[in-house]
Order: structure tokens, then sequence, then C-alpha cells
């Protein structure tokens, strides 16, 4: 039988109620949280049954599913003798996520395939997403008139560290970049530059295995070196143009990156 209850205990907490702006309900019978909180508890105290072990899941991006695309990357780049095989190769990849993420189509490359410059960038934009060629759009068109300033026309070879589009054109992420790092190298081994301009932080420090940004690491050489340590070359990281245009006052920096890669990309070789 439950207690009785006190008429003037029950008004005089309605009229508490009341003063201090409460108007509504939001259930029509009363609920006892206490009572909620006490089973609850009595709940989490009972044994629990033990599940059995779970079926690891793989997701995109997981180690293992990069894992395992870039082991098909690196076969599919190490059975292409020349360019064209390899353009046609990347095309054909489904390994890397950025295929299926709204991208129209793979970018690879333009420039000479003998080119004894190969400039890598991040990742193509919708400029160049729609082109079907690298660094064409108004960051594209300004690194063309640097190149043209410093007597570096026809004498580079360009690519980016992924051929898809980002969505949004966010920054490729290092999974990414990894997956796509087979095609890179081959490519690097099938144009046999004389040394790298790495544009961009993304782009510096994929190549070169670095956590630096690029304004520390602009200006500076490098020696970059393939995965099984077989290619080494000499690497400068840059400013992306991209940056450039947000920033103008930036240019100065880019221009003697440049003027520096030019020297001793003209520099005579030393007798062996």
């Amino acid at each position: 039988m439950s207690p009785a209850v006190d008429p003037r205990a029950v008004e005089s907490l309605l009229a508490f109620w009341a003063d201090a702006g409460v108007d509504a309900a939001y259930a029509d019978a009363p609920i006892d949280r206490l009572a909620e909180g006490a089973a609850l508890l009595r709940a989490r105290s009972q044994p629990q049954p033990v599940a059995a072990p779970a079926r690891p899941v793989l997701v995109a991006g997981g180690s293992a599913d990069v894992s395992a695309a870039v082991a098909q990357a690196r076969a599919a780049a190490a059975a292409c003798q020349d360019l064209d095989a390899l353009a046609a190769a990347i095309a054909a990849f489904d390994g890397c996520p950025l295929k299926s993420q709204g991208a129209r189509q793979a970018v690879f490359s333009r420039g000479p395939g003998d080119a004894p410059l190969m400039i890598i960038g991040e990742g193509p934009g919708a400029d160049e997403d729609a082109q079907g060629q690298p660094f064409v759009g108004r960051a594209g068109q300004l690194l063309d008139r640097m190149l043209k300033a410093a007597g570096l026309t026809d004498r580079a070879f360009i690519t980016n560290t992924v051929f898809w589009r980002p969505p949004g054109n966010r920054t490729p992420t290092p999974q990414e970049q990894a997956v796509c790092a087979p095609f890179v190298e081959r490519a690097i081994a099938l144009v046999s530059p004389r040394m790298l301009l790495l544009i961009g932080g993304a782009s510096a420090k994929a190549l070169l295995k670095r956590d630096e940004g690029i304004l520390s690491l602009r200006g500076r050489w490098f020696e970059w070196t393939s995965a099984d340590g077989g290619l080494e070359l000499p690497a400068l990281p840059t400013l992306h143009p991209a940056f450039l245009l947000r920033q103008p006052a930036n240019k100065k920096r880019a221009w003697q990156d440049l003027l520096t890669l030019t020297e001793r990309l003209d520099r005579p070789d030393r007798p062996h």
C-alpha cells in the first residue's frame, strides 16, 4: 500500500517549481530516476557472458589494405617499360581509394619523357581532373611562367604524388600517397632526371619522409632515395604555386629556389 501523500507538501512543491519557471512536464507519469539508477548499477555488477572475438574488419585506409594496394601498385609499375605503359597501368589501377571518390580520370604527367628535371606536386585539382594533365589551372599557369623565366620550359617532366583528384581539392593523405608511390618511383626511373623539384608541403614530406613544414624545408637540398635504395637524386622542396597565389609576398622565396635549382642543373658535370 502506497504511503499517504500530504496535499500541502505537493502544493508547496508545485509552487516551488512554478517560481523556478517550470511550466510543463516531459511525461504524463512520474519517473523514479533513483530507482532506474539503482537497477542499472545492479545490472552492471552481474557477470557478463564473454563474446567470441570478432574477426578483424578491414576498413578503407587500414594498414592491411594499404600494404596490399602498395604491393599491387609495385607489381604493376615494375612491369612498365615506358611512360605510355605506366600511364595505362595507372589508369587501370583500382587500389587507390581516390579513384572512386568522384575523380573523372587519372592525371599522370606532362612534359618531355627525357627531361633533366622532374617536378612532383601534391595532387590534381578541378582543372587537372577535367583536362587530364597536372598543373593546368591557375597554379599551373603560374608555375609555367616561373619555369619560363628560369629557362626551364620544356626541361621538366611534371607529375604528382597522387593521380586522382582528392574530394574538395583536399590534401592527399599519407596512405593515398603511399599507394601511388610505386608509380611515382617508376616514373622517376623511366625519365631518369638529374634532380627533383618537390612542389608543396605534402609532396616534400611524402618524398623525403620528413615532418617539417614547407617553409622550413624549402630552399634546402635533400637526397631522395627510392624505397629499394637503388635510386638517389638531389631534391629541392619549394612553395606551391597555389600558396603563392594566396601569399604573393612569398614569390621571391620561390624564385630564389628556382634560381638555386637552375644553377645546379646547368652546372657542368665533374670529370670522372
